[in-house]
């Protein structure tokens, strides 16, 4: 049978199990038991399935994820981290749109404490938008901002990098550090539109009475409560850089420095490590089980010829490379309005990486453009799962709609956002490129 074929019947199948509201792991198991059965000759195949559900699944490089996923889960847990925003506030004085800035900081510090874009968002929407809304700032610009929580699947560490990177069969501590001057790109460009707006529209964000702290009190309370995140944020991104540790000896030191951190400041409590540990294990299990079938996943389309007749047909197309690519990331945006990132990763990584690897691009950098697509999957309708988490923290006056409108403007700063790292590839690499690899 030809290729092709081979890969309308994968895929079809893949999209009508979806479709049916099956859930994501349990779509790719039930392909997956099929194409194997028929390809890799009956019983004899399913047991090879089995030892190869139990090889992906048993590797050193997931445990990051659990680490990371736990630490996040302490910090937000204790609220250890809130009172940072406090001070990024204080230094913010009178500039324009302050809080919606401060939700700015806030979401890039978070991000880079914790591998959870929804629950960054969640911590935002809670904490800063019923503040933005009492002094009067518009809704749309407001909620907007809270959205930029998504900056938590760049900014290391992201458990979805990590997922990402295995999937990939590429470097999980190249992907994490490279995600780092990306994050700050998309930051960056989210500041300047904010500003931009509150300039020329000053009563988007209306200015108010604050007190204004001296300069040693600032410097007090940023020593106090800024310099352990500070510290925690070295421990996960600076090991891995200077090559000290691993991703995975980062993520065990990280998440130990976390409950010490809530300890420290009176906040480790029985309650908080329950609710931390049942939300680890809830997340880690759910990307472990989707991880067992997206390895299968790969097994299988190379097996059927898929894979390689894909990778020539797209390397004899006449269009630029860089068209090809951007192609790429469209096919996955599209895929975003009904599918969840881990499931879009799961179908277009094994089709899409062999793909780069061909055409000769630095397969960190599609990885890294990748992770912002599927950043922005999370904010785009009807299905973006950030969506769902800002409609459940706002007032029912509020509809779905007004959180779309208020949602697309950061839609397209984050294209533009890709757009900036496939023209200037290094704001991708260099930093991996720096890398100490232990």
């Amino acid at each position: 049978m030809e290729w092709f074929i081979w890969l309308l019947l994968i895929l079809g199948g893949l999209l009508f199990l979806l479709g049916t509201g099956l859930p994501v792991a349990f779509s790719f198991l039930v392909l997956n038991l099929i194409c194997v059965y028929v390809l890799w000759g009956g019983m004899a195949g399913l047991v090879m399935l089995v030892y190869s559900v139990y090889t992906s699944v048993a590797t050193f490089t997931l445990v990051p994820v659990l680490f990371f996923i736990l630490m996040g889960e302490v910090l937000f847990q204790s609220g250890v981290a809130l009172n940072a925003v406090d001070v990024v506030e204080m230094w913010l004085g009178r500039v324009p749109g302050r809080l919606c800035l401060v939700s700015i900081g806030a979401a890039t510090l978070f991000s880079s404490l914790s591998g959870s874009s929804m629950g960054t968002t969640a911590l935002l929407g809670t904490t800063l938008l019923p503040e933005m809304r009492r002094r009067g700032y518009n809704d749309s610009l407001a909620i907007g901002t809270c959205m930029s929580g998504g900056l938590a699947m760049i900014i290391p560490p992201s458990a979805l990098a990590i997922l990402l990177a295995s999937i990939s069969q590429i470097s999980v501590g190249a992907v994490l550090i490279g995600g780092l001057i990306p994050g700050l790109i998309l930051a960056v460009l989210y500041i300047i539109y904010i500003l931009g707006r509150c300039f020329l529209n000053p009563t988007l964000a209306p200015s108010y009475e604050i007190v204004s702290a001296p300069l040693k009190e600032k410097l007090i309370f940023s020593f106090k409560y800024t310099f352990p995140m500070a510290m925690l944020i070295f421990i996960v991104v600076g090991l891995i850089f200077l090559g000290i540790a691993t991703p995975t000896e980062s993520s065990g030191l990280g998440a130990l420095a976390a409950f010490f951190l809530a300890l420290k400041s009176k906040k480790l409590n029985w309650s908080t490590i329950k609710k931390s540990v049942r939300g680890t294990l809830h997340i880690t299990v759910m990307m472990f089980t989707i991880v067992t079938g997206s390895v299968a996943f790969s097994q299988v389309m190379a097996y059927s010829g898929a894979t390689a007749g894909l990778v020539e047909f797209a390397s004899s197309l006449p269009i630029p490379s860089i068209l090809l690519l951007a192609l790429m990331q469209l096919v996955m945006m599209g895929f975003g309005t009904f599918m969840e990132p881990v499931a879009i990763m799961m179908v277009s990584m094994p089709i899409f990486m062999p793909i780069v690897k061909s055409l000769g691009f630095s397969e960190i950098w599609f990885a890294l453009i990748t992770l912002i697509t599927m950043e922005i999957s999370m904010k785009t309708p009807p299905f973006g799962f950030l969506l769902f988490v800002m409609r459940g923290i706002l007032p029912s006056e509020i509809r779905m709609i007004d959180i779309y409108k208020a949602t697309f403007p950061f839609v397209i700063l984050d294209m533009i956002g890709i757009a900036i790292i496939m023209i200037f590839p290094s704001t991708a690499t260099i930093l991996p490129n720096l890398m100490i690899m232990k």
